[in-house]
């Protein structure tokens, strides 16, 4: 498994909020849910994407934003607009002092805005609730807001999600979810795919041809006792050697990072409330639940049954991730 493949695993949407929302321009809104993951993107009309602190850019139809939580941000018709919606922590929305309008504004099925008309504005977005801690590496290394235009990629998911989103079928939450966990993904793989920006060092390491394979193994097998000795044999080098060229490419010794790498999956098996402490201590590396407590409390600042009871999310806040606008295609910032 490469460690895109296993920071995406935790990533995956269950029961993720879609909405195709209809508006009349002028139109502005103020997204303020929290969420630690969005994807915005316009079917018709343009909208302006604008994340506090960041880099305002122009959506155009099939053009796709990636907007990293949970700073708020808003989308307009136009960027002097004033807000007129406000989309809180529930997904409940109101106007700006407070009269809700989540039910008066209804259309059918995940539709919501105004009725129609030539000139309305169709968006569709699609929030990620609850990512688990294996995605939070990932996460804490996304720009404020990433941008693939349409010109970057002719995307054939997203005409595919339109039609999907107003369907009430069986199994449809289903659908919808992996729809978007394809959209994300291919949108991840072309950011990470483009190394001048601000591609963490984790990713570009997978290219070197000593690091990549240790990092393979380590994903892989992180149960595995490996040591830094035992690691360089297999990629056919040095222990010296490895350490070295290790540390500078990733940013941190392999031990320290095969350390994390255990309590990130750790953090995310225990998501599920029948997987028992002692087995998810087998499972990623630890000789016995106590073992894995004790460094889980240590590096995380929570035992794992206190992080259990949170519903698997990180307690202790990351380091801010920087607030930056990458647009990948027609335009750049």
């Amino acid at each position: 498994m490469d460690a895109l493949a296993g920071l995406l695993e935790g990533l995956k949407a269950r029961g993720s909020f879609l909405l195709k929302s209809v508006f009349r321009p002028p139109w502005s809104l103020r997204i303020e849910d929290r969420a630690p993951v969005s994807l915005v993107t316009m079917v018709r009309g343009d909208a302006w994407v604008l994340p506090d602190g960041g880099t305002p850019v122009l959506l155009k139809p099939g053009d796709l934003a990636v907007l990293r939580g949970p700073d708020p941000y808003t989308v307009a018709h136009d960027p002097a607009t004033p807000v007129r919606v406000v989309v809180g922590p529930d997904q409940r929305c109101s106007t700006v002092d407070g009269t809700d309008l989540t039910d008066s504004m209804a259309l059918g099925v995940r539709t919501w805005g105004d009725t129609g008309g030539p000139d309305t504005s169709v968006m569709l977005s699609g929030t990620y609730q609850a990512p688990g801690a294996v995605g939070r590496r990932l996460l804490d290394a996304l720009p404020a807001l990433l941008v693939r235009t349409a010109a970057g990629a002719d995307d054939p998911l997203i005409p595919l999600l339109a039609q999907e989103i107003s369907r009430d079928e069986p199994g449809q939450e289903i659908v919808l979810d992996r729809l978007l966990d394809l959209l994300l993904v291919s949108v991840l793989r072309d950011w990470l795919g483009a190394r001048e920006n601000g591609v963490p060092a984790w990713y570009r390491a997978q290219s070197d041809p000593v690091v990549g394979p240790a990092l393979r193994l380590l994903h892989d097998n992180p149960a595995r006792p490996w040591t830094v000795e035992t690691l360089a044999r297999k990629v056919g080098v040095s222990r010296a050697a490895l350490a070295r060229r290790f540390t500078t490419a990733v940013g941190e010794p392999p031990m320290a990072y095969l350390a994390q790498w255990r309590l990130t999956l750790a953090a995310d098996l225990l998501r599920d409330p029948d997987t028992t402490l002692t087995k998810v201590a087998h499972q990623v590396g630890y000789g016995s639940a106590f073992a894995l407590s004790s460094a889980f409390k240590r590096v995380r600042g929570v035992s794992p049954q206190e992080h259990r009871s949170t519903g698997g999310m990180p307690e202790l806040p990351s380091p801010p991730p920087p607030s930056r606008t990458v647009v990948l295609g027609r335009r750049s910032h």
